[in-house]
């Protein structure tokens, strides 16, 4: 439950090489990097007391605890009993945790004083015990907590477990008990009655913000000036290629994006395409920003937006996420780059454009009609940008008769109605994905079939489900979990082109 620990920053010293350009020979499909396993505690495993807002939470929440052992007070599962009904998330939940106790349970011969061990379902991680309360607990609490409230009774039986294991006993070795709950007030009040509490860790991608992957890495000042015997060159078309060594590659994922930009020297804008042993090979990008390669009139205006259309373009990249905050250009270049792939390549047979409907204030009720027609007012986006990508110089009628051809082509789809469906040769666009929980990131993305892109695009600033935040949101969890795939990538939008006076609001409200 530890959260990621930030990764070093590494220092590298380069010097442009003068080797002359060997033969390239294509080199096998890079593989993903391994991904490091976790150091096991050394420590003494704890006693953690789980709320009934855990298991609705998680419903694999009691095989997350590694070697530590599990208590679940009575009223919990009284309380898991009441929320089984219904066909809610936690409802469903609910009924799926009661089915993983019952399977822990069943094994002939268990005995439910001693625990029962959490391994015996397959779950090797877990190296603990399951105890149920089987007998009341004597504890006292003040007089100012309600006695028949389900949470104070948690508290109590959290405060007679800690008298019980305070100290070696026959059949109760010595054992800190730790509350968890994802409940904030359960929390203080159980500090304020001086007990052990945490909130549940593992459903958090990244303990801090500041962690994400952001796609880019700058090189050091001194790139080209001290590596040149480690460094070789090779052009290939358009593109130059460079194979690097260093303590720097360790640390690269395939289709992160690598820059140098030094005052007096030349510019270097580069995607890592392979990671081998202890090199890594560059390939220069496309650049974006010049009027010839422009993407349905569109042009880049600052370096992370050629990034992004780097990914956007290349047909070999299937998942694209894209975050930063608002005016970046995230939905006009996702639009601009589907309509040319769809319209002018004839690589997609046409654009799907769905998002998360969660309100910003008080919801305006039922909306009429079919169901892109009660999209239409969540998709006020795609008509700003339609708007814009649409202008032309064929006067009135050419205009109508292009926004008609691109209306033809782009469908809005409900999220509600994803659950079984299969993309074939589709460009997905997953709007405001901040708002999607990871399971519901999982059941959008692997509606890919053959042939079909998906571009993620969100505001980890701006996240409206009351139960999510920046390290558990869908969209952080898509980020994290596809670094270092070969036809994934990501990047972080650093600077808004919306207007001035949007820039200025993003910084200072």
């Amino acid at each position: 439950m530890s959260a990621p620990q930030q990764q070093a920053a590494i220092q590298v010293e380069t010097r442009v090489p003068t080797v002359a350009a060997p033969t390239y020979v294509p080199a096998p499909a890079p593989q993903a990097p391994a991904r490091p396993k976790r150091a096991k505690s050394t420590g003494p495993a704890k006693l953690f007391v789980l709320d009934t807002n855990v298991l609705l939470h998680d419903p694999m929440c009691l095989f997350r605890f590694e070697e530590h052992d599990i208590f679940l007070p009575m009223i919990v599962l009284e309380e898991l009993d009441g929320h089984k009904k219904g066909t809610t998330e936690v409802a469903l939940n609910g009924r799926q945790t009661s089915r993983t106790l019952d399977a822990l349970a069943a094994p002939q011969g268990a005995d439910i004083a001693k625990g029962l061990k959490l391994d015996t379902t397959g779950h090797r991680e877990a190296g603990g015990k399951l105890f149920f309360q089987t007998a009341p607990l004597d504890y006292s609490l003040p007089l100012s907590l309600p006695q028949g409230k389900a949470d104070n009774q948690i508290l109590g039986v959290v405060q007679a477990l800690r008298d019980l294991y305070a100290k070696d006993q026959p059949g109760h070795p010595k054992q800190e008990v730790v509350l968890v709950s994802k409940d904030i007030n359960m929390r203080v009040k159980a500090r304020a009655l001086g007990l052990a509490a945490d909130d549940y860790q593992n459903d958090k991608t990244l303990e801090d913000g500041d962690l994400l992957y952001a796609g880019s890495l700058a090189l050091p000042p001194d790139f080209w000036t001290r590596q040149s015997k480690t460094v070789e060159s090779w052009q290939s078309g358009s593109n130059t290629f460079y194979r690097i060594s260093g303590p720097l590659v360790p640390n690269l994922y395939i289709n992160q994006f690598v820059y140098f930009e030094a005052p007096g020297e030349p510019s270097m804008y580069a995607r890592v395409t392979e990671i081998r042993d202890k090199t890594a090979v560059l390939k220069t990008l496309k650049d974006y920003s010049s009027g010839k390669n422009a993407v349905w009139g569109v042009n880049t205006r600052n370096r992370e937006q050629n990034f992004a259309m780097n990914l956007l373009m290349d047909p070999e990249v299937d998942f694209v996420t894209l975050t930063g905050t608002a005016g970046t250009g995230k939905t006009l270049m996702a639009l601009a780059s589907g309509l040319t792939q769809v319209l002018d390549d004839r690589r997609y047979t046409e654009i799907i454009m769905t998002r998360a409907t969660v309100s910003v204030g008080e919801d305006i009720g039922f909306l009429p009609g079919t169901e892109e027609e009660k999209m239409g007012p969540w998709m006020g986006a795609l008509d700003d940008n339609l708007e814009f990508l649409a202008k032309g110089d064929g006067g009135e009628w050419g205009r109508a008769a292009t926004n008609e051809l691109i209306r033809s082509r782009i469908k809005v789809k409900s999220m509600n109605f994803m659950r079984g469906r299969t993309f074939l040769n589709k460009y997905v666009i997953i709007d405001e994905a901040q708002n999607l929980t990871p399971k519901q990131m999982k059941t959008l993305i692997t509606r890919a079939g053959p042939g079909t892109k998906i571009i993620c695009m969100g505001n980890l600033a701006q996240i409206d489900t009351p139960y999510l935040t920046e390290g558990s949101s869908g969209l952080t969890f898509a980020v994290d979990k596809f670094k270092g795939w070969p036809h994934g990538g990501h990047i972080t939008l650093a600077r808004g082109e919306r207007s001035r006076l949007a820039d200025f609001a993003s910084d200072v409200l």
